[in-house]
């Protein structure tokens, strides 16, 4: 084994993961506003996803919709499988979060 050993790259779970609450606080010291933060994390990446998604699905879309006119395409069935097996946003960004890859700031109360 080398001296230069870097961390093994864990692939982001694609199903539902049990975890502790504790570790998700370490950060924030209060797990409401870890949550929030994994939250609108996970909104940005659905929202990048879904755009990418709909961009490439695009080039698919056809002017007129007739039943006749309805085929398979091979293309467009293996785009959209792939996103199928993606990890969901809020695993993404639960591991974002706990990977400290998410920048947030918390801002303070305005003083009277």
């Amino acid at each position: 084994m080398e001296n230069n050993q870097e961390k093994a790259i864990v692939p982001t779970p694609t199903t539902t993961v049990t975890r502790d609450l504790r570790t998700l606080d370490v950060n924030t010291d209060n797990i409401y506003e870890s949550i929030v933060v994994i939250s609108k994390r996970a909104n940005q990446i659905a929202s990048d996803v879904k755009e990418e998604l709909h961009s490439k699905l695009a080039d698919f879309a056809t002017v007129n919709d007739n039943l006749e006119e309805v085929f398979e395409n091979r293309e467009q069935i293996e785009i959209s499988k792939h996103y199928e097996r993606m990890p969901k946003p809020t695993l993404l960004a639960i591991d974002e979060f706990l990977n400290d890859k998410v920048y947030y700031r918390i801002p303070t109360p305005e003083q009277e």
